[in-house]
């Protein structure tokens, strides 16, 4: 193929020519499709366009195209030309085109004629690009024959597939493909017939399944195309059906029945044989010959002579071997023997005898010979005996005949009648009674058998564990030993009537049962007791009771209580006794139901516990059923609500000490219990803590005490200090406190005060001293006035001051900072009768040192 650019006139103006492998329209299509004459075609046809995007405008179908150099354009006879608007399937004279724009490009001619032969080509055009195909048509003048595929080797029996194919089809021109054999139509059971109208091949097939046999070998197998009900075309081939020798006897005379000392003749004949066979050999009776040519004869049959014979002969397919064919060889009866089956034989069961003797033509009379004697009436070749006794037990033998002579006696054959051992009885050799625990022997006795006794069985199995004899000893027989029984054996087994031992023993299956029909026993009911037992053996007994193993006076069969009381409970057995001896029964409980009582408080470890400790006080009780619910108080009777029987106190504290009792409840009533008490005592590291606590507020109220005494006395100090100044004149002042803000100190050496450990947090004095004039002076306060005594003056007052600590504990010696608290001043105050001279509006401070 070459991608190859058509005349566009109408469509493009000029031509494009494509030259890249990228734009390579890929087709699939069959190359060339056969038809013929007034037939249709059916061209299967798929492409692809190098654009997905693309789809097909224009498609033009020539017939014998051209490329025409010059113009650079196809010419040919177009068949179908269809433009944008075309729709599948259309459909232009005999060209129907079934694809589509896309992918599919498949079409259908029809009314085919010879001048159709040629090249097909389909114009595909799209937008941007174009492609020619070429499909190829071969159509003939008739129909032309299918071609019959079969295995290259055929052998008989062998299932082969046979396949009829032509290579067309066409919907609506339907055609059918028939088999034939031997000229008569051939359908076997597994056929299929299909239509392969595909992109790879156009074609019809017919395939059947079957088996040839050798007589399909040389014959015509045919394929036939039908249409309309008529035979277009066929193909015929020769079946080679490969398979083994075909071979048949024939003998001479005919009859294969002769007498003993004449003559035959056998003649082996291959009826077909492909390939070729080998050598033939003889068989009698399976066993071969050493007879090699295709005739045996036999010169003088005996009654050995005869059997069934049978010819064999092979190729490399395989053995082929001919029909039996069975010779009769015809004498008198030979010696006669007999044989007795199922011997030796059991008395009463049926025996059949069989006298055989060789003859042809079989025997037809028979006499029965019994110990030398003949037996009248049996004339057959079975003596049949229907329930063979004692007395036919001996030798036999017979004589048959037929319509050529008689024959001889033979050998007898020997009839042995069996029995099992006769009057077998079981005796007791030891002395009688027999107690329960005493020693037995027994003994197995027989009269006669055949054959002889062997062993022995005792019955019933299990009592003992000794190997089976005649005697049997028991040691320690049981009481409920059962009747005994031995059986004599050989080959088989004759049982004696048992015999009852007839062993006495003690009271058995002893029991208490309550005859009252009451379900539960409260107290205060009546209950009725009796001992019972199963069996005794002697029967006359004696009965006692006891409760929880001991002894009690009651003798009878029954023991009854009027009023039941919870001290009648216990566990009740009685005991029977004859004169073998007693046996007791087990423990009956009898359970008496009442209401809780004696109800106490059981304290662990103890009455007394130290603190922090546990303790667990337990609610102990007697009552049945047990008790259901419990409730617990205290010394305030006090519901502590907790139902168990145990209240825990874990830990216990000093404040649980007093008393607590509890009360039980079961179904039928309830019941209290005294109090019981318990003491809590401090643990020792309780009383050391305590003992400490108690010194240190002793100490600390005695540092207290000490501490108000020296306040005291420097109250006391002060106020007598404080008594002058107060009197002066009958004039007062007092300081009213101000902090303000004041400039940094220079960079000279600080004021220096001085620690006075006595004088923290005190009060210091300055006495002012205000002149008679009005202008008001500051005046400055020292050392030495303050050591001095204060004049007696009205215009004096005592300044004080209380300065708090400082860092160090020195009053006005601090660091650079932006305030000094250790600096107050103070404003004064006049207080005191009459007026008060005007002052002017400027104070003077005065700046106290410590």
């Amino acid at each position: 193929m070459h991608l190859l650019g058509p005349c566009l006139l109408l469509l493009l103006g000029k031509e494009h020519l494509a030259f890249s492998d990228s734009n390579l329209w890929n087709f699939k299509h069959p190359a060339t499709l056969y038809a013929w004459e007034g037939a249709c075609v059916w061209i299967p046809c798929t492409y692809g366009i190098p654009k997905t995007d693309a789809q097909v405008d224009r498609l033009v179908v020539f017939h014998n195209h051209e490329y025409d150099k010059t113009t650079k354009c196809y010419v040919g006879t177009v068949l179908y030309n269809s433009t944008v608007d075309w729709k599948s399937p259309s459909q232009q004279g005999r060209v129907q085109f079934l694809g589509d724009s896309k992918s599919n490009c498949t079409l259908s001619i029809q009314s085919l004629s010879v001048n159709d032969s040629g090249r097909l080509g389909l114009r595909m055009m799209t937008k941007d690009d174009k492609w020619m195909e070429t499909v190829n048509l071969s159509i003939s003048k008739s129909p032309f024959p299918p071609r019959i595929q079969l295995p290259p080797e055929l052998q008989e029996s062998q299932t082969v597939t046979a396949t009829c194919l032509l290579n067309f089809t066409c919907f609506g021109y339907d055609i059918e493909l028939r088999w034939a054999l031997k000229g008569l139509p051939f359908t076997p059971a597994s056929s299929t017939i299909s239509s392969s109208p595909t992109t790879q091949t156009v074609s019809t097939k017919s395939q059947i399944d079957f088996k040839p046999e050798w007589t399909h070998h040389g014959k015509n197998l045919t394929c036939q195309v039908w249409h309309s009900a008529e035979v277009l075309s066929e193909e015929m081939v020769q079946l080679n059906v490969k398979h083994t020798p075909k071979l048949e006897i024939k003998v001479f005379p005919n009859e294969t029945t002769v007498m003993e000392g004449a003559s035959v003749t056998m003649t082996c004949q291959v009826t077909s044989s492909n390939p070729e066979h080998g050598t033939v050999s003889w068989l009698k009776d399976g066993t071969l010959l050493g007879e090699k040519n295709l005739s045996l004869t036999l010169s003088s049959v005996t009654k050995d002579s005869g059997g069934k014979y049978r010819c064999q002969a092979s190729n490399h397919i395989g053995l082929g071997m001919s029909e039996e064919v069975a010779l009769k060889v015809l004498y008198p009866p030979t010696v006669s023997e007999v044989y007795i089956h199922h011997t030796p034989a059991k008395e009463g069961q049926s025996v059949e005898l069989v006298c055989t003797s060789p003859a042809n033509p079989p025997p037809t009379n028979y006499t029965w010979y019994h110990n030398g004697k003949e037996v009248p009436g049996v004339t057959e070749e079975k003596y049949w005996i229907t329930q063979v006794l004692t007395w036919h037990a001996g030798r036999y033998a017979c004589v048959a005949e037929n319509r050529l002579g008689s024959g001889q006696v033979g050998q007898e054959a020997e009839l042995d009648v069996q029995y099992p051992p006769k009057g077998v009885t079981t005796v007791i050799e030891s002395p009688t009674p027999i107690r329960e625990g005493d020693s037995v022997t027994l003994r197995c006795r027989y009269n006669s058998s055949n054959p002889t006794v062997t062993r022995y069985e005792w019955s019933p199995q299990g009592l003992w564990n000794e190997p089976s004899h005649e005697v049997m000893k028991i040691q320690n027989v049981a009481w409920d030993t059962p009747p005994i029984s031995c059986s004599a054996c050989n080959q088989w087994c004759l049982p004696a009537s048992p015999i009852d031992l007839d062993v006495q023993y003690a009271p058995k299956e002893v029991k208490v049962l309550q005859i009252s029909s009451l379900s539960e026993i409260h107290a205060g009911n009546q209950v009725r007791l009796q001992c019972h037992f199963s069996k005794s053996h002697p029967e006359e007994v004696h009965f006692f009771w006891k409760k929880n193993g001991s002894l009690l006076e009651a003798k009878g069969r029954e023991l009854n209580f009027d009023s039941v009381s919870p001290e009648d409970a216990g566990n009740y057995s009685c005991l029977v006794k004859n004169s073998i001896g007693q046996s007791a029964s087990e423990a009956w409980r009898l359970q008496v139901l009442y209401a809780p009582r004696r109800l106490w408080v059981s304290i662990t470890p103890g009455d007394r516990v130290m603190e922090g400790r546990k303790a667990a006080l337990t609610c102990e009780s007697d009552a049945n059923p047990p008790i259901s619910q419990y409730t617990w108080f205290d010394w305030n009777n006090q519901d502590l609500q907790h139902s168990g029987q145990t209240l825990s106190l874990d830990p216990v504290k000093v404040e649980h000490s007093g008393s607590y009792w509890c009360k039980g409840v079961n179904q039928l009533g309830e019941g209290e219990s005294p109090p019981s008490t318990l003491t809590i005592y401090y643990s020792p590291e309780t009383i050391g803590r305590r003992t400490t606590m108690g010194i240190g507020i002793c100490l600390a109220i005695l540092i207290l005490v000490i501490w108000g005494v020296k306040l005291q006395q420097n109250w006391k100090r002060t106020r007598s200090q404080q008594g002058p100044q107060e009197n002066s004149n009958g004039r007062s002042f007092f300081v009213r406190n101000k902090k303000v803000r004041r400039t940094l100190l220079s960079e000279g050496p600080h004021s220096l005060g001085c620690y006075n450990p006595m004088m923290e947090d005190g009060t210091n004095y300055a006495t002012l001293r205000f002149p008679e004039t009005d202008t008001p002076r500051t005046g400055g306060t020292g050392p030495s006035e303050t050591r001095g005594s204060l004049p007696n003056n009205e215009d004096t007052v005592t300044y004080s001051v209380v300065q708090k600590c400082h860092v160090g504990d020195y009053e006005n010696v601090a660091p650079n900072l932006p305030e000094d608290d250790g600096i107050h001043y103070s404003e004064l105050v006049h207080f005191g009768t009459g007026e008060r001279p005007r002052a002017p509006e400027d104070v003077d401070y005065v700046t106290l040192k410590h």
